[in-house]
């Protein structure tokens, strides 16, 4: 069993004794110290408090123990259902609420489930809130409201249309222009909220036909849900086949987007954004934003429209944080996570979606050759595994230093930009190792720079 407590919320394995798996003992703990929080912190006075969930098995027990918390700690909650996370985001400004919970472990296997946290604008807590409910827990500092002060639930499963809805109305989503290309589009999801989300999205769109994989939303995810090339055989099989346009996955909570080319190839993750960045520069000039790990491609394409990429710290309240400090009109992470202002901050596949759709048909080309005209990277991921006696920050240091002569960044880690490639190294905040990320031009170049740098940092650690 495993429990994982973090600023970002808290997520762990079903059953299990109190302290050692997501039970509900657990469960009413985090959502009581969140309930505290919000009600000393919230500018809000409707007292509600929004509750959406992935299609998880272990999904309507969770519910219960949240909802029945928050209640029990005076708070109106709006139960919305089954429902993406960038759903629930958006219900939360559309209810005027003082925060939200999502029930999702979001790529994580069946087994399991977290409670996602948002604030009255429906983005995630930033560090110092999550620290705040971590320790009102530990604490268990919470007082539940009395008999004449419990909240009451109300439920309204409209949401999902009301996002597609929004979605429609972007002034950069073209649905005349997706209807009149005559797409046909295939889809796995994963057997979660997608499955309810993604077709009605496609139809409203004005999609010709849609072929659909494992949009049961039951919960039996038939693959590993990450939207991994290794994971998507059988999407890819169903493009080599013909007949459809392009291919789209998402996770069990629907806020990364994986794109299959009409040949049965990987678009790539790294690329979903690139490509929606693509489409928002040539109408919308602005900063562009991704975290340190994501394709330089990104950067390359902001350069080429004369606009300014920043790199954030890997996360996405630290994407949200530095987008808005930049004031970028597109942003978001090389996990297939697009984040556009115009809509929401918060990762959001419906809009990667409909964006990408209405680039491709103004482009007019296929989706292989759309993806051929981006700069070509590769990106490697190794990790270096430490003793629990080395000084990983030490060690970071010193490699910093070692590199001083390119660029280097060190708002996460430490990121060296060769001149043609780069490595970011990410020291693991629940294990001795110091996670290796190269890019270069190709998959081979990407895994021996990873290797380089991998062999300097064993050295270094010996001494």
């Amino acid at each position: 069993m495993s429990l994982i407590k973090s600023i970002s919320g808290i997520r762990g394995t079903i059953g299990g004794k109190a302290g050692e798996g997501l039970n509900p003992l657990d469960i009413v703990k985090f959502t009581a110290a969140y309930a505290t929080l919000i009600r000393k912190t919230t500018s809000v006075n409707t007292n509600k408090i929004v509750v959406g969930r992935d299609a998880r098995i272990s999904g309507e027990m969770v519910n219960y123990c949240v909802v029945g918390t928050l209640m029990g700690m005076g708070f109106d909650v709006v139960n919305i259902g089954l429902a993406t996370t960038p759903t629930t985001e958006l219900a939360v400004t559309m209810e005027n609420a003082c925060g939200g919970i999502i029930l999702t472990a979001s790529h994580n296997p069946k087994q399991w489930n977290a409670l996602k946290l948002l604030n009255e604008k429906g983005e995630f807590l930033n560090a110092a809130e999550g620290n705040q409910v971590l320790e009102i827990a530990a604490r268990e500092d919470f007082l539940f409201a009395d008999v004449d002060h419990l909240g009451k639930v109300t439920e309204n499963f409209t949401y999902t249309q009301k996002h597609i809805e929004s979605v429609l109305a972007l002034d950069l989503v073209d649905v005349d222009a997706i209807r009149a290309a005559g797409f046909t589009v295939a889809v796995d999801c994963v057997n979660s909220v997608g499955g309810i989300a993604i077709p009605a999205l496609l139809e409203a769109l004005g999609v010709k036909k849609i072929e659909k994989l494992y949009c049961d939303p039951n919960g039996q995810f038939p693959h590993n849900p990450e939207p991994l090339p290794a994971h998507l055989t059988e999407i890819s099989s169903l493009m080599k086949k013909g007949g459809a346009d392009v291919g789209f996955v998402v996770d069990p909570d629907v806020d990364r987007l994986a794109i299959i080319c009409e040949n049965g190839d990987m678009f790539g993750e790294e690329y979903t954004l690139v490509a929606v960045a693509d489409y928002i520069l040539k109408h919308t000039p602005g900063n562009t934003v991704s975290n340190l790990s994501s394709s330089r491609a990104l950067r390359d394409v902001t350069r080429s429209y004369g606009q300014q990429y920043n790199a954030a710290a890997v996360g996405e309240v630290n994407v949200v944080t530095k987008m808005k400090e930049t004031g970028a009109v597109i942003g978001g992470e090389g996990n297939g996570g697009v984040i556009y202002p115009a809509s929401h901050y918060g990762r959001d596949a419906l809009v990667g979606i409909a964006l990408f759709l209405t680039h491709l048909a103004k482009e007019k080309k296929s989706v292989s050759a759309l993806r051929a005209t981006y700069p070509p990277y590769s990106i490697a991921k190794q990790k270096v595994q430490l003793t629990p006696d080395i000084d990983v920050d030490a060690l970071l240091k010193a490699v910093k230093e070692k590199y001083a002569q390119y660029e280097v960044t060190d708002i996460d880690g430490v990121k060296i930009d060769f001149p043609d490639k780069w490595v970011h190294l990410r020291k693991s905040n629940t294990e001795p190792i110091i996670r290796v990320y190269a890019e270069a031009k190709t998959p081979e170049l990407a895994e021996e720079t990873a290797a380089e740098v991998m062999a300097v940092i064993e050295e270094m650690a010996k001494k």
